[in-house]
């Protein structure tokens, strides 16, 4: 598929009844949320804690300073989440709500009843493919229970960050951070993918992320360019703009917008897009048959393939010294087997901390922050 093809009207879009999201999800990312799936009554703890502090006042707060999106309250927003749902075949909506910011953004929040926030920015500059992208993107992470496993990443490694005074603790807690943010931003990815597939218009998941990068107005930004810009973060430079790229991403839980489209952009050359719209994908009743050793050997295949194929000057002077990268799917296997005991880990402690705070006011107990931040 061409730019000039995208270009092209869009034909009529799809509807891909009974998808699984894991049809759109990266591999690293399921390959991640598979391990934590089969963690028994992890959600739920986490889900309960979550529920008593922060659920219900995100929602209030939403609810008295933005405005909650249906048929009366924004109709051109409604209509393109109610047509991006339909063609992901959700059935029932989330709340969505469009509160004020400058920025293009959206996110998806809460766990038991998940609701979706765009910005005003968003509804302002976005025509309707778009929007409906935008929106596809955060159903995409309803769908996938990011929003469930991004409140555990937040939780957890604040309550861990407790302990960073320890010496040995500050390092190996940086390191469990850092991992973390890696799948949230792999889960991005996978988001982007939804986004595409509710829209079914490549050019515009293209628009969305350049107005990303560079604002509203397209009139003067070229699609090819921009690609071309993408593929030279990735390769242009030496050694130091690997290290400066490196820190840029360490602590961000979105890879940047030029990465997404080139991301976006091979998602769609390897094939795997056509043959979901030609109706190849898996099925939500086939969902139970998952294997947690297929998908973390996925995420160990992606990783092997990226670090052969990348064409960064650090991992391709890594590569040179040792000879290719033979041991590197090994290695990515075992770090997704040490993320899953320490998530494992975490649960328990979860566990721990939600009894204690389940007990009555007059039992003393070493209770945690009865505040921690959202």
């Amino acid at each position: 598929m061409t730019i000039d093809d995208e270009n092209r009207p869009a034909r009529q879009r799809v509807t891909l009844t009974d998808i699984s999201s894991r049809a759109w999800e990266h591999p690293a990312d399921r390959g991640a949320l598979t391990a934590l799936r089969e963690l028994r009554g992890f959600d739920d703890v986490v889900r309960a804690f979550f529920g008593m502090w922060n659920e219900r006042g995100f929602r209030l707060q939403y609810l008295a300073g933005s405005i909650r999106v249906d048929h009366r309250q924004y109709p051109r927003v409604y209509q393109r989440f109610t047509e991006a749902a339909t063609t992901l075949d959700v059935a029932e909506l989330p709340e969505l709500f469009v509160t004020q910011s400058p920025m293009i953004h959206g996110q998806a929040i809460g766990m038991d009843k998940p609701f979706i926030v765009i910005t005003t920015a968003a509804v302002e500059k976005l025509d309707d493919e778009e929007l409906r992208a935008l929106l596809g993107h955060e159903i995409g992470h309803v769908r996938s229970g990011h929003a469930v496993y991004k409140t555990i990443m937040m939780i957890l490694t604040r309550w861990a960050a407790s302990l960073s005074w320890l010496p040995v603790g500050a390092i190996t807690l940086r390191a469990i951070i850092a991992a973390m943010y890696e799948w949230w931003r792999k889960a991005e990815l996978s988001a982007d993918r939804a986004g595409l597939l509710a829209g079914q218009d490549p050019a515009a998941s293209t628009r969305l992320l350049m107005k990303l990068a560079g604002g509203g107005d397209l009139s003067q930004i070229d699609t090819a360019a921009f690609l071309e810009q993408a593929a030279d973060y990735q390769g242009g430079g030496d050694l130091r703009d690997s290290i400066h790229k490196i820190s840029m991403t360490a602590w961000s839980s979105h890879p940047v917008p030029v990465a997404r489209a080139a991301e976006l952009r091979r998602w769609i050359d390897s094939g795997d897009y056509s043959r979901i719209i030609g109706g190849d994908y898996p099925r939500r009743d086939s969902d139970g048959n998952t294997s947690v050793t297929g998908d973390v050997k996925a995420a160990a295949s992606h990783y092997r393939e990226s670090f052969e194929n990348s064409p960064d000057p650090l991992v391709t002077l890594v590569r040179r010294m040792s000879g290719g990268a033979a041991d590197l799917g090994d290695w990515a296997g075992t770090q997704a087997g040490k993320a899953r005991v320490w998530a494992s880990t975490a649960a328990d402690a979860a566990g721990r901390a939600a009894r204690r705070e389940s007990r009555p006011a007059d039992r003393p107990a070493d209770r945690p922050d009865e505040n921690p931040p959202a």
